[in-house]
């Protein structure tokens, strides 16, 4: 199949074709039959992946295993179905472990789901009001510090689990509950020890470099490393047990049981996702949950939390499989089709789904070009469900804790922080670290709001520093061969005129002596203006006005320009003009430039700082010689 990208205009596609763009792109295009096979094998290969780590996901946040399985199968087929990314492969996530887990702790599974619908809404309304692409606009350094945060708290919160700590964690936040786990370090075992360590020396033996590969079998490196850790950690424990008299390593089956027709299950059932009203699933906390206009109105703060982490993950996600494929995602269709499936799946007992980038990337090596894989990715996580749902209940607990230490961290990104902290500039490096702390000490929403409100901040501190204003003295006049009257005084203004950098730009205008009747405002470099630098030169002209000055704008671009005029800034006699280009501008004042003979010197508007014309006459003298 030829390989095309995915061209959409800056505004986006129309509404009417933002369901399945990427689906629909693929089919014009075509599917040839090699690529479809292709399709179906990543796809396949993805799901066995995404086996474990949805179960381990639902696990980490209180939850039994099956509800990350039903959310892999629901919203991981409605959203490559609708969806804007070819590649993307979506899911339960372990960014979401440090904001589901408080919700399911407080409000029970009835409390997540409704949540979960929630956000899927949210992220409907999203993808109408074409907010896809603002996504960009979220510093690298926030992103990067909290997702290390929330690779931290992940990591913390399966201490309990890998080291056998007997006991019950009754606290909410994080560090209160790594004190609780303190408290009982007394009660580990040395058998589920083994366990977590065999777990994690096969996941890492499969992810060695390739110059200590020679050695390994090539097709053992060929199978998923959850596929051949999380059985062998099942045999290892059930050796353990039987060489071991009262040892005792628990697992799925014993942590986890359900009702399914009257018959209690353990582990996991061995059927289809059922269809319910969300608010009234039986779960963790069932009993206690109450829907109401109060009950959404406290919850709505976690369901916008869900809805942009889930929006951050998604297109992230969707980026990097573009530079993957070459491939463009339309990301408000991305969006729109996130929403519908977390509105979907909370009806199915699916908890929320974002795109998981590892899972999207294995889509891509093995194979994957088209939604297709997606799709049939979900559909091995069903048939994984019916055919081997009691082979599952097997596994140890933990071994599945021992799993999301590795996807912690690999989501920790250790070298990107490291890397950062290097060579950032120190604004950036607060901002990765506060991002970092916040996360960890109080949660991502705060982290999150702190960092791209610091960031917006600190961006506009570097703008504001870009934009000068500077007299034009006579030796600077003269080097422009320009002839000045003595009464007139010419100001360049050089950057954005806008609220960070607009008091400073214009106000050494007012230092000027009485003798001096015009000011030459020269505005070519003034790349663009807000209603701040408006009013900044408005206070201006009124104090040039009042001593009797005319104020001369020169060069203003179109759209300064009009924002001078409907602000009020309109020409009057004696008080304020506008002009061209400085050879206009010196002709109204009764001067006069003399245009260079060199081509070089041929532009009348562009008018810089002498250091920096000497800079360029410089090279030029340099290139001719």
């Amino acid at each position: 199949m030829a390989r095309t990208r995915l061209e959409y205009s800056h505004k986006g596609l129309p509404l009417k074709q933002l369901p399945a763009a990427a689906l629909r792109a693929c089919l014009k295009e075509g599917i040839s039959a090699s690529q479809l096979r292709k399709d179906i094998v990543a796809g396949a290969l993805v799901g066995v992946i995404a086996l474990p780590l949805a179960m381990a996901l639902s696990i980490a946040i209180g939850l039994p295993p099956q509800y990350g399985l039903y959310t892999a199968i629901i919203a991981g087929s409605i959203t490559p179905l609708l969806g804007g990314s070819r590649l993307n492969v979506v899911g339960p996530t372990a960014a979401f472990v440090v904001i589901l887990g408080p919700i399911v702790q407080v409000y029970g599974l009835p409390g997540l789901l409704v949540s979960g619908m929630m956000a899927g809404l949210i992220l409907i309304g999203m993808a109408l009001l074409r907010m896809g692409s603002l996504i960009e606009y979220i510093p690298f350094p926030v992103t990067t510090g909290f997702t290390s945060g929330i690779a931290i708290v992940i990591a913390g919160l399966q201490l309990k689990d890998t080291l056998g700590i007997r006991g019950d964690i009754t606290a909410t936040h994080f560090l209160d509950k790594m004190h609780e786990i303190w408290q009982m370090r007394g009660t580990f075992s040395w058998a589920e020890i083994a366990v977590s360590l065999l777990t994690i020396g096969i996941l890492l033996l499969t992810h060695l470099p390739s110059k200590f590969q020679s050695w390994i079998p090539r097709s053992f490196l060929t199978i998923p490393g959850p596929v051949l850790a999380l059985p062998a950690a099942a045999l290892f424990a059930i050796f353990l047990e039987q060489v071991f008299p009262g040892v005792k390593i628990e697992t799925l089956g014993e942590r986890f049981s359900s009702v399914v027709n009257g018959i209690e299950i353990h582990g996991i059932p061995r059927s289809l996702p059922t269809f319910h009203l969300p608010w009234e699933s039986v779960g963790t906390g069932a009993s206690e949950f109450e829907l109401s206009f109060e009950t959404i109105r406290i919850l709505f703060p976690s369901a916008v939390t869900i809805a942009l982490l889930g929006a951050i993950e998604s297109l992230l996600s969707a980026v990097v499989a573009d530079g993957m494929s070459r491939n463009r995602h339309e990301p408000d269709s991305e969006l729109l089709a996130l929403g519908f499936s977390n509105f979907v799946a909370p009806f199915f007992g699916g908890i929320p789904a974002t795109g998981a980038i590892a899972r999207t990337a294995s889509n891509f090596r093995f194979g994957g070009r088209t939604p297709i894989s997606a799709i049939v990715h979900a559909i091995t996580v069903l048939l994984s469900v019916l055919l081997l749902a009691p082979l599952l209940s097997y596994l140890p607990m933990s071994s599945m804790a021992a799993l999301l230490l590795i996807v912690a961290w690999n989501m920790a990104e250790v070298e990107h922080f490291i890397h950062t902290l290097k060579v950032a500039p120190k604004s950036d490096m607060a901002v990765l670290i506060i991002c970092f702390l916040l996360t960890v000490i109080f949660d991502m929403v705060i982290a999150v709001g702190v960092g791209v409100l610091l960031g917006a901040l600190f961006f506009i501190r570097r703008m504001a520093s870009l934009t000068e204003g500077a007299f034009l003295n006579s030796e600077q006049t003269k080097f422009h061969k320009m002839i000045v009257p003595k009464d007139v005084i010419l100001y360049s203004i050089n950057g954005p005129l806008f609220f960070g950098a607009a008091e400073r730009a214009i106000g050494a205008i007012r230092s000027i002596g009485k003798e001096i009747k015009v000011v030459v405002f020269l505005l070519t470099d003034v790349v663009a203006a807000d209603m701040t630098g408006l009013v900044a030169m408005e206070g201006v002209i009124e104090e040039l006005k009042y001593h009797g000055i005319k104020a001369l704008l020169v060069g203003a671009r179109p759209h300064v320009k009009s924002l001078f005029i409907k602000g009020g800034l309109l020409p009057q006699e004696g008080v304020i003009a506008y002009a061209t280009n400085i050879e206009q501008a010196l002709e109204m004042v009764g001067g006069r430039y003399e245009k260079y003979k060199r081509r070089d010197r041929t532009d009348p508007v562009q008018i810089r700082p002498l250091h920096r014309q000497r800079t360029g006459a410089a090279k030029s003298k340099n290139q001719q010689g």
